[in-house]
């Protein structure tokens, strides 16, 4: 009896430290990275909408009206508009195409348009590679590269995660367990209304939480994870 209880003990322990260590991965801060400043822009009025195909943008180029960043480390990141090859009759997407195998990397592609605070925003993407990640996200009130709400999806977990990062630290405040293929086209969406975000997978709500993290308007970008090969399109946001 007294050995099964001692087996139980250390099993606790160890799955206490496995937690331990994996907040203290979520959370690490990289402030000796300070973030530029953003150039400001203008704040989007309920009812203004901004949408991006990215059809008549240059291939091999970034996007107009987006510039690249990077909360964490590793190398920033490469943005280009492309052809996805098994949607012929879709012109162009964007891609997050830099394969950099730094676990803490988060390329992120911000648009330079507007700043929102209330805001209703949706993208398609497709994970199409990566070892260490497989991911995709949004970005929302977003102030600075250390400083955003993100949802992001990854096809190698098998999750839907809700974060604010602080200071380039991140941390986990909601989240659901779901399918997401590679290969696939998939829906994310998000409302954020005052201090409360509802997140959507493929037009089912699966995240609904609050959050004072982030009051005041900010931009919206895309998001990826160390090797993460992303592809986006039909970037939306409304102002609410």
């Amino acid at each position: 009896m007294k050995n099964t209880t001692w087996v139980l003990i250390a099993i606790a322990a160890v799955l206490v430290l496995a937690v331990a260590l994996m907040e203290f991965r979520d959370r690490r801060s990289f402030s000796s990275y300070a973030a530029p400043p953003e150039k400001p822009a203008p704040l989007q009025t309920a009812g203004q909408t901004q949408t991006y195909n990215f059809d008549s943008d240059k291939t091999g180029e970034i996007p107009a009206g987006f510039h690249g960043a990077r909360t964490g480390q590793g190398t920033e990141g490469k943005w280009v508009v492309t052809a996805d090859s098994t949607a012929p009759s879709k012109p162009n997407v964007v891609a997050q195409t830099s394969r950099d195998h730094t676990d803490y990397r988060f390329p992120l592609l911000i648009a330079d348009q507007g700043t929102f605070k209330d805001l209703e925003i949706s993208v398609k993407f497709k994970a199409v590679e990566g070892e260490v990640d497989r991911a995709g996200g949004l970005v929302f009130r977003l102030k600075d590269a250390n400083n955003y709400y993100i949802v992001r999806a990854n096809a190698l977990e098998g999750n839907y995660r809700l974060y604010h990062v602080v200071n380039g630290s991140r941390r986990q405040f909601a989240g659901a367990n779901l399918k997401v293929t590679s290969g696939e086209w998939h829906e994310l969406k998000v409302e954020c209304v005052r201090n409360k975000i509802i997140c959507y997978y493929d037009g089912a709500k699966k995240i609904e939480a609050t959050d004072d993290t982030f009051k005041d308007a900010g931009k919206i970008g895309l998001w990826t994870k160390a090797d993460s090969v992303t592809y986006f399109d039909d970037l939306k946001v409304v102002a609410k």
